[in-house]
């Protein structure tokens, strides 16, 4: 879930860049990526707390539909992008939200063309969008295929009704199995986005759920644990007690199984909430991100990070078109982040990734520290004196990793 930003510095008006971020830039560290904040939904699901407007939220203004004047807006956020970094094509493009799949087809393909104007897109490049279930049907798949996307994610979040209707998710299940079918009939690769510990959901229900995300066949399968968010509809229920708030035992007991469920279906996990059949299949996007990658996130609320300085967008759509109208940076805020952060975060994430963490990233570990986490059975078994040796986490030290990180760090 979205948290929200801190308040940071005051970025200045033309978004300009300090010189030791836009020199790492240039020296091609890490993978580059775009993300493309798309802020709309039909309706707003009471477990989101997500930057995200219905059509009533925005209404209309003098200058026309909130989708046109958010694309107008976007697509300023594109070219002045385009000044600031120097050219450098992009590996991978991820559009969320919100629901990107109400915007059309060609209006989808012409942010993909603006993004490849401007900076260029790698051979092989990763174009994602997030789709709702209830939005997308076998032209609409078409459509997108010939725009430039080459992956769909699929939020099916459960195949219960009653746990769909807890989460005020609208579709139905079918229209999960008909995107999947459509989508790999274009070309796509496929993934499934999954929640556990919603209220009111046995461990039977989230069985059934896993058991027909797996009969899809997708490349990929994502399952989050449910968080109550401030602020939310669903946050309101728990505090007034009309229905129960998740339990993290229960929720301990559902990632196990899902683990095992999908492990024994053919899918691998490739870091702690991410399942994907082969290696394929893995979303390149968001291990950019794991891996301390350079994005640049468009749109309003939209998060980015450039050679060690991290910003963050204004929430609003009107404030965030009126800014970019007045020719300015719709930054809100940044940090630039210190050695110390930096190295906090590579190993934050790092540890999350099955191929592990290297113990060279950690040279200040004793043998000792590393010695226990074994054999507290939260990493497998290690030679730290070993040359490459790395911290592989186990089952149920996914379930405390963040536990392992500030044992490792202190």
């Amino acid at each position: 879930m979205a948290a929200r930003p801190p308040e940071g510095e005051t970025p200045p008006t033309d978004g300009a860049l300090p010189e030791p971020a836009l020199t790492e830039f240039r020296s091609g560290t890490g993978p580059f990526g775009a993300y493309l904040h798309i802020p709309f939904c039909l309706r707003r699901c009471g477990y989101c707390d997500f930057n995200t407007y219905t059509p009533g939220e925005l209404g209309e203004s003098g200058v026309g539909t909130p989708i046109e004047v958010y694309l107008e807006a976007i697509h300023a956020e594109i070219e002045l992008a385009g000044r600031l970094v120097p050219s450098r094509p992009l590996d991978t493009v991820f559009l969320g939200g919100g629901t990107p799949t109400l915007l059309s087809p060609s209006q989808i393909g012409g942010l993909l063309g603006a993004l490849e104007a401007r900076f260029g897109l790698a051979d092989g490049v990763e174009v994602t969008t997030e789709a709702n279930p209830d939005t997308v049907d076998e032209a609409r798949i078409a459509g997108l295929a010939e725009a430039g996307i080459t992956r769909v994610s699929l939020g099916m979040q459960s195949a219960v009704p009653h746990v769909l209707a807890t989460l005020d998710r609208t579709h139905e299940q079918a229209a999960v199995g008909r995107a999947v079918r459509a989508a790999r009939a274009h070309g796509l690769a496929t993934s499934v986005d999954l929640i556990y510990g919603t209220p009111g959901e046995s461990l039977e229900d989230w069985r059934r759920s896993l058991h027909e995300a797996v009969a899809l066949e997708p490349d990929h399968v994502s399952a989050y644990a449910l968080v109550v968010e401030e602020g939310t509809r669903l946050a309101a229920q728990v505090r007034r007690g009309e229905v129960q708030a998740p339990d993290d035992d229960d929720e301990a007991d559902k990632y196990e199984l899902a683990d095992s469920l999908l492990t024994e279906a053919g899918f691998a996990w490739y870091e702690v909430s991410n399942w994907a059949r082969t290696a394929a299949g893995v979303c390149r996007h968001n291990e950019g991100y794991w891996r301390s990658g350079q994005w640049w996130g468009f749109g309003p609320g939209a998060h980015s990070h450039v050679g060690g300085v991290r910003w963050w967008n204004v929430r609003h759509p009107a404030a965030y078109s009126g800014r970019l109208a007045a020719g300015h940076s719709p930054a809100q805020g940044r940090e630039v982040l210190t050695a110390e952060q930096r190295h906090f975060e590579d190993v934050l994430l790092r540890i999350r990734l099955a191929e592990g963490l290297d113990l060279a990233r950690v040279p200040r570990v004793g043998a000792d520290v590393v010695t226990a986490l074994v054999e507290d059975g939260l990493v497998g078994p290690v030679d730290p004196a070993q040359a490459g040796a790395r911290l592989v986490l186990t089952r149920r030290g996914r379930l405390l990793a963040d536990a392992v990180v500030h044992r490792l760090l202190g």
